[in-house]
């Protein structure tokens, strides 16, 4: 049996700048499922993206799935793309096991922890403060220079990882600190800085974009603080679900996270295309 790709619509040039393709999976011209294939917004057109990957019910666990995420690396080669990525919910355990078979690596996982009401207390000695100007000019170019090398350090073109780091924050803080829904602290204990929080409050959660102890004072149960620090800020905005992400080979913020009772929704995932 052949299982190919057949095209459902031109090639697509979205508003965000990224192009895309809906194809319909065929085996020997009997259509079994539909893939969705584009660029990705994060890294451009150098990555491509499967946005979605089904197959129908009657024809699964045939490897069809298999031979279409193989031809769409194909598609993806042919526009010029040196890496492919995908996400998978964390309840996808055969899209997780497919793409694991075909040689996609875990980039990160999206994790997230559905609070009560009752706000944490901080432990004896610990204070939390917003950050000050100076201190949020001093951290962002901090934090975008180790986002850039983070990205760098997991097979991202430098010219690219510095590219996102930048546009990512413009996005994200177009009025740096002053920008509406962003929760900037500094964690002091016993008067002493020992880490900062970047919270930001979304519609209906809120999120941790960055959370870092000083390097002087790593390992004394600071980064647990900081993140009870985060809930308690997002219970007191009333957001009842607090997310984050963690990047592969993290380890003891993995542990960490998992200790206090998060649990991971998403897996993202990606390959080179040599």
């Amino acid at each position: 049996m052949t299982t190919t790709l057949r095209p459902l619509e031109p090639l697509q040039q979205n508003p965000d700048g990224t192009r895309s393709r809906r194809y319909q999976v065929c085996v020997n011209s009997r259509p079994v499922g539909e893939i969705h294939l584009g660029t990705s917004p994060s890294f451009g057109d150098s990555v491509a993206r499967v946005c979605d990957l089904r197959i129908a019910e009657p024809d699964r666990r045939r490897g069809r799935g298999t031979v279409a995420a193989l031809a769409a690396e194909e598609v993806a080669r042919g526009w010029g793309c040196t890496q492919i990525e995908t996400s998978v919910p964390a309840s996808a355990d055969v899209a997780l096991r497919l793409f694991g078979a075909l040689g996609y690596t875990l980039r990160s996982r999206r994790m997230e922890k559905r609070l009560g009401t009752t706000s944490p207390e901080l432990p004896a000695g610990s204070t939390a403060r917003p950050m000050t100007g100076a201190e949020f000019d001093a951290w962002q170019e901090s934090a975008r220079e180790d986002y850039a090398r983070m990205w760098i350090e997991r097979g991202v073109p430098e010219a690219v990882a510095l590219a996102k780091a930048h546009s990512d924050h413009e996005q994200l803080l177009p009025h740096g600190l002053a920008t509406a829904g962003m929760l900037f602290t500094v964690l002091e204990h016993e008067g002493e800085r020992v880490g900062t929080l970047w919270v930001a409050l979304q519609d209906t959660r809120a999120f941790v974009f960055d959370v870092e102890a000083d390097a002087a004072h790593r390992g004394r149960g600071h980064g647990r603080t900081l993140m009870l620090l985060a809930e308690r800020q997002a219970i007191e905005a009333g957001r009842p679900v607090l997310g984050l992400n963690v990047h592969a080979g993290n380890t003891p913020a993995e542990r960490l996270y998992e200790s206090l009772g998060y649990e991971t929704t998403l897996h993202a995932l990606a390959k080179p295309l040599v």
